[in-house]
């Protein structure tokens, strides 16, 4: 609208700048004409001078310069998705190593930049097409990877788009909202991951002659910004982002230009491709490779989709054009039973945290055996929507009790497998004798269980945890780590970053003692953790705790320096625990070196 106002000033040919009353009596007309009465301009506006007038083709899209931080290798990323996602062993394994290299290679080419002008000259980016059942994890491994790399992600419906925008959405309105999810950091969403599900809802239908405008518009629309493209952060059809353009000249005098460009974007589709299993089956029919014997008329043989090729997806409707922008093809793995079993039994799945998290709101323990997790399962397993199911069994198990159990003044609950089957008559035993030992007992037992658990599934990547914090995990921070973890209902992954805070506290503190304590005390690795184990019982920061211990073992460490000359301390955990005993024994110690027997 700014070019609009300044150009209809101009047809006089003087090229002046409008004056403000001008200026003001236009947009107001604008805004009256697109919305009434509703909006009007209420405060003057001021303009500079026209000596100042200059245009800033780029404005604040510039890039600063900064190379993007990354140094995350497939494998790296390829074991935290396995301690997130179950099964997907290849599909895992080909995101890991293409999205690595992705941001490897933008990384490579901004180190290198200026240095051969060809570089980045017809270069094909790994753009990935993923194909699979509901439910089985694909738009969680994806966001998984997004907060991983710490890039800015969006994710967007392809049903919702259409060819111009007018009618749903426009493609290009997701390269604006990774500006957004960047914080308006044009640098860093030029490196952000764009996710388009129901990909395979804009394939055009084979069953209509001619050309489904419809559908090949939008993916015609996807083209240009999955390879390269700029797309205008200012829509013209916009009055705010108008409005926001005329006070950004009216503050520099410039005419602003934001852009985005779409070269190191990279783009993720996704779809079931149901229909797609049978196109390939012919292929393969007609080249002599038996898969029939196999194939059930009423169900999709998911494993058939391993051997999609381009031709396929040209065939089940898409422009040759837009499969040959998305070179990766990952299929994933329906999930079974079982699956869904390991699912629910993973410290990381979200399902099971989210509902702690629900029942903790209210001040109630939750916990699960192992036989009501497998019930949950086969019910899920049995509506075929994948991972999807898990969450609305237990929803449909749980709603009566967390409805319930609130008002009621229980603080702790534990889902049984009669809970699961038979969930309103158990709610009613439950509130006759809320007390019930045996229930009492087998929650601990279930408590138990899922401390070992946790710590079982932290012996396994060990090695993994502690390149990862830089510290040493042993059995006792195993401990640590697990009641971390119990403790803030969170994932392991943040129960170690929550751990190594804390140590990272009592370091700090201990710097600072020097300045606050007339001996010199320092904590060895058993009185950190002593310090932690304290800190999360008592529900205290670590750093305070560690200051708090030093100042209480300060008189006695006085009368040991006093007596015996020592300076400096190091401090253990039976300082930590006991205290008194701590400095009684030192007392005895010295006294003895001073004194000794005859």
């Amino acid at each position: 609208m700014e070019d609009e106002i300044i150009t209809s000033n101009e047809k006089d040919g003087s090229g002046r700048i409008p004056n403000q009353k001008e200026l003001e009596k236009e947009l107001s007309d604008y805004l009256s004409k697109k919305y009434g009465g509703r909006v009007k301009i209420i405060s003057p506006l001021v303009f500079p001078k026209p000596d100042d007038v200059s245009t800033d083709e780029k404005g604040d899209a510039t890039d600063t310069g900064s190379l993007l931080s990354f140094d995350l290798l497939p494998e790296e990323l390829e074991s935290y998705l396995d301690g997130f996602v179950v099964k997907q062993t290849q599909a895992k394994a080909v995101l890991a190593t293409k999205i690595c290299t992705h941001f490897n290679r933008i990384k490579h080419s901004k180190k290198s930049a200026g240095k051969n002008r060809t570089s980045g000259v017809g270069m094909i980016k790994n753009n990935v097409l993923m194909i699979g059942p509901t439910g089985v994890g694909k738009t969680y491994i994806i966001k998984l990877i997004a907060q991983k790399l710490g890039v800015p992600f969006v994710k967007g419906d392809a049903t919702k788009f259409s060819e111009t925008g007018y009618v749903g959405g426009d493609v290009e309105d997701l390269i604006r909202d990774l500006v957004y999810e960047a914080d308006e950091d044009i640098s860093l969403a030029e490196n952000g991951i764009v996710y388009i599900d129901e990909i395979d809802k804009i394939a055009s239908s084979r069953n209509l002659i001619g050309h489904d405008i419809s559908r090949t518009g939008v993916q015609r629309a996807l083209l240009k910004p999955m390879e390269e493209t700029d797309v205008e952060l200012k829509v013209p059809h916009d009055p705010i982002s108008q409005i926001q353009a005329i006070e950004h000249y009216r503050r520099t005098g410039k005419k602003e230009k934001k852009q985005v460009n779409t070269k190191n974007i990279l783009f993720i589709m996704s779809g079931a491709f149901g229909e797609l299993a049978e196109i390939i089956k012919k292929r393969l029919q007609s080249q002599g490779i038996g898969f029939e014997a196999d194939v059930r008329p009423t169900e999709v043989p998911w494993e058939i989709l391993k051997e999609v090729s381009a031709q396929d997806l040209v065939e089940f409707g898409f422009e040759t054009e837009f499969v040959g922008r998305l070179p990766v093809i990952v299929v994933f793995d329906e999930l079974t039973k079982e699956d869904l079993v390991e699912i629910l039994g993973n410290p990381n799945n979200p399902i099971i945290i989210s509902k702690r998290l629900d029942f903790r709101a209210y001040g109630i323990d939750i916990k699960f055996e192992e036989d009501a997790l497998a019930k949950i399962a086969e019910m899920a397993a049995a509506e075929k929507t994948g991972a999807r199911g898990l969450v609305s069994a237990i929803e449909k198990v749980l709603i009566p009790f967390e409805k319930t159990l609130p008002s009621k003044g229980l603080d702790r609950f534990l889902v049984t497998r009669k809970v699961v089957e038979d969930p309103d008559n158990q709610l009613g035993i439950l509130l006759n004798n809320p007390d019930n030992p045996s229930l009492a007992e087998r929650f601990e037992q279930a408590k138990e269980k899922e401390f070992e658990n946790i710590k079982n599934y932290i012996s396994t990547r060990v090695d993994d945890f502690g390149e990862r914090s830089g510290l040493e995990i042993y059995e006792k921070r195993m401990d640590l780590i697990a009641a971390l973890y119990l403790e803030n209902i969170s994932d392991i992954n943040t129960a170690l970053d929550d751990f190594k805070e804390m140590y990272g506290q009592v370091k700090v503190e201990e710097e600072a003692l020097a300045d606050k304590l007339e001996v010199k005390v320092s904590f060895d690795e058993s009185a950190v953790d002593e310090i932690i184990r304290q800190a999360i019982e008592k529900n205290q920061e670590a750093g305070p705790l560690a200051l708090e211990v030093a100042k209480r073992l300060e008189y006695g460490l006085n009368l040991v320096r006093d007596r015996a000359g020592v300076e400096s301390f190091i401090i253990n955990d039976k300082a930590v625990s006991d205290m008194e005993n701590f400095v009684n024994n030192l007392i005895k110690k010295y006294y003895r070196q001073e004194y000794p027997a005859n």
